[in-house]
């Protein structure tokens, strides 16, 4: 009797599938069996790369003279810790009794390059079998069943899988021939400077350009001078009420576009300042003429739902943890069937979840935090129309919609450890929220004169919270600008008494000056990237975009993958390139890093380079969706590695890292 081999990633996902499949399996060595199935699985990456010395022995010793390293075939190993579940694999791989396999590795790039290594070590009789591609966004018995019916046949997978081979091959290539190059050109230079017994640099495609991206930013904040500035504020009586306007040199004013001005609404030099106020106190008692209050009604719309970066961004912001603990939390609960698949980069849901959402809300009502919000929507019909809202859109998914609670698996919940609870929790708000209203706020706008001058003051006041009933409603604060911005609306509490003195203000109305005065402001440096905001910059190309809409249109121009991202960070934390703060998730270079990134500075430029970096990614997304071949971009990739190693040896600036050293140690010496 033929049977049907499910191979998944781990044995935990083994354990579901076998679960859903509701046969009675009886337990082998490394897999599940019953007379219709057999279930097995890998643990993680069971084959990789061969280092240089399996193509000749002679290139262990590292030389000059071997780069570049570009095989013409690459060669691949089984790994020795996991060498006995690949026997066990392969064996099952090759049963005669085996006629139709189903990959059920993750349901991405690195999922699918996990389970073709293993069949190309397995020998050319796997690929003559039936093999089917299971590709699911959740671990519910549902998703998994679903996915095996409509599994599709695993060459409909084939550029994704070429893609993948291709960014192993282009970090292999990149990785080997760099770091050996740098390391034999400048290696014993850095460790002379740096007292070091030997300095192997670890160079790559994406954390080369990651490293180059904090130390930037470092050296700005380094160079940094702050520039004062002087504003006038003025303090007017309303009806009991005090309202705190900003003065602006606008048309009409007798210090518009002067150039001791510092941006509109201040000053270079305080004298400016104290002489502007002592000219609007005189005479007194001084008032100032409205000349124009607005208002209006202003809506805030739930943001879009989390991809990966966008909730290890919030989780580093609001909970500390580091882009890598908050994958891995994610990971877990997905595991456990809380959530849907977490390495994704869409923040929308597709048409086909849409219109079964019901079942998602309807699940969450198990959970008594969010059983009110659930049954409202429900209720009221909320659900009803998401798909044709701004938070479903097919054409911005690629592998996996956005990450969402799957209305199960709360078994689970009394388990689950705080920290895994309030990422939970935050998926979940973040999820039930779209599809409650908007916020309404009222917005005022006052502009006031005195003596000809103008001055300006916003308000708002949250009059329906809507989704933030949800999501919750951020505490009152006043925005100031920064750096001699003007300043912005203050968000303002809905005070009764205050929106009745508001209400009572009338175009050419006289309000007492309670108080002139100089309010003295300086220039902030750029801040350091946190963890989160790191994440957010790799997503945008090297940009920190935190604008929702704008992100979404540079969208797939990255620098790394929602997969990978936090590994990069991690290990440069771990070569002692980066520093993590713990308690703040605040990222700073250390010595070695910033003298590493002067190497490449001097050496290999482009790979400091996000645009550059993005464009290679970019590549290997277009490999997946068939637009260029394996061989286009093997070509370019080879031609690059050439070029920028002939470069290097052509070189002798050694005496450059001299400089910088000189230049950058001062600021690492111990106090």
């Amino acid at each position: 009797m033929s049977k049907a081999l499910y191979i998944a990633e781990k044995p935990s996902v083994a354990q579901e599938f076998a679960k859903a499949l509701q046969l009675h399996m009886t337990r082998g060595d490394g897999y599940l069996e019953s007379e219709e199935a057999v279930v097995t699985w890998c643990v993680g990456h069971l084959v990789t790369m061969s280092y240089p010395e399996a193509y000749d022995p002679a290139l262990k010793r590292w030389s000059l003279e071997t780069l570049p390293f570009l095989p013409a075939e690459f060669k691949y190993e089984i790994i020795p810790s996991v060498a006995k579940q690949f026997k066990i694999v392969k064996s099952l791989l090759t049963r005669k009794d085996v006629e139709r396999i189903y990959v059920c590795t993750d349901s991405g790039r690195e999922g699918e390059y996990i389970y073709r290594l293993v069949e190309q070590m397995a020998g050319p009789e796997v690929s003559r079998k039936d093999r089917r591609r299971v590709w699911i966004d959740s671990q519910t018995e549902e998703e998994i069943l679903k996915g095996i019916r409509e599994a599709k046949a695993l060459s409909a997978y084939d550029n994704l899988a070429a893609s993948a081979y291709l960014r192993a091959k282009e970090d292999y290539l990149m990785g080997i021939n760099f770091s050996r190059l740098l390391t034999l050109k400048y290696g014993n230079t850095l460790s002379n400077l740096m007292k070091k017994d030997r300095t192997v640099l670890s160079v790559g495609r994406v954390m080369t350009c990651v490293l180059g991206m904090v130390v930037r930013r470092e050296r700005e904040i380094r160079n940094f001078v702050k520039t004062p500035f002087y504003r006038v504020l003025v303090s007017l009586e309303c009806a009991g009420t005090v309202l705190d306007a900003e003065w602006r040199a606008v048309s009409g004013s007798r210090h518009y576009q002067k150039p001791y001005l510092y941006k509109e609404n201040g000053f270079k030099e305080r004298s400016y300042a104290d002489a502007l106020v002592k000219e609007l106190s005189q005479p007194e008692p001084v008032t100032a003429c409205v000349r124009k209050l607005e208002k209006k009604a202003e809506k805030k719309n739930p943001p879009l739902l989390f991809n990966l970066a966008e909730l290890q961004n919030v989780c580093s912001r609001t909970l500390k943890l580091s882009p890598d603990e908050t994958l891995k939390i994610t990971q877990e609960l997905y595991e456990k069937k809380l959530v849907t698949y977490p390495r994704t980069d869409a923040r929308v849901l597709s048409t086909a979840i849409a219109k079964e959402i019901g079942k998602n809300i309807g699940g969450l009502k198990a959970i008594s935090a969010v059983r009110e919000y659930a049954d409202t929507i429900l209720a009221k019909g909320l659900h009803k129309n998401i798909a044709k809202t701004r938070y479903t859109n097919d054409k911005q998914i690629t592998d996996h919609y956005a990450i969402i609670p799957t209305g199960q698996g709360f078994s689970a919940l009394k388990n689950l450890s705080p920290m895994h609870t309030q990422v939970y929790s935050k998926i979940v708000r973040r999820f039930l929220s779209i599809f409650y209203p908007p916020a309404v706020y009222r917005k005022y706008t006052l502009e006031a004169e005195i003596q000809g001058e103008h001055f300006f003051a916003g308000f708002r006041i949250l009059e329906e919270e809507g989704y933030l009933t949800i999501a919750g409603v951020p505490q009152t604060s006043s925005k100031k600008g920064q750096e001699g911005e003007s300043e912005a609306e203050t968000d303002m509490k809905n005070d009764p008494a205050f929106l009745e003195a508001l209400s009572g203000i009338r175009k050419g109305a006289q309000l007492p000056v309670q108080q002139l005065q100089v309010k003295e402001g300086e220039t902030s440096p750029p801040k350091r990237y946190t963890s989160g905001s790191m994440i957010l910059a790799m997503e945008n190309a090297g940009q920190l975009i935190e604008d929702e809409e704008l992100r979404a249109q540079i969208k797939g121009s990255g620098i790394g993958t929602s997969a990978t991202r936090a590994e990069i960070l991690k290990k440069l934390v771990t070569i002692q390139y980066l520093s993590l703060a713990k308690k703040t998730q605040t990222i700073t270079p250390t010595l070695l890093g910033e003298m590493v990134f002067d190497t490449v500075n001097a050496s290999i430029r482009p790979l400091l380079n996000p645009e550059l970096t993005a464009s290679w990614e970019k590549g290997l997304t277009l490999v997946a969706e068939g637009s260029i071949t394996e061989e286009e971009y093997m070509q370019k990739l080879e031609g690059f590695i050439t070029r920028c190693t002939e470069a290097v040896l052509g070189v002798n600036n050694s005496y450059y890292l001299r400089g910088t050293y000189q230049q950058t140690a001062p600021f690492y010496k111990k106090t």
